[in-house]
């Protein structure tokens, strides 16, 4: 499983989240980390994500 970090960002009155997760590559093996700054509603999609 790979791992999560969550950080919140405040910007002016937007609330937004920045989420980082490891993906492994299919090709060869290593981890990458994908990163995204989002609303707090859609972390878990993201995170959930494949």
């Amino acid at each position: 499983m790979a791992k999560k970090s969550v950080a919140t960002l405040q910007t002016g009155s937007k609330r937004l989240t920045k989420a980082i997760r490891m993906v492994k590559s299919p090709k060869t093996g290593a981890y990458t980390f994908v990163e995204g700054i989002m609303a707090p509603e859609m972390v878990n999609d993201f995170l959930n994500k494949k």
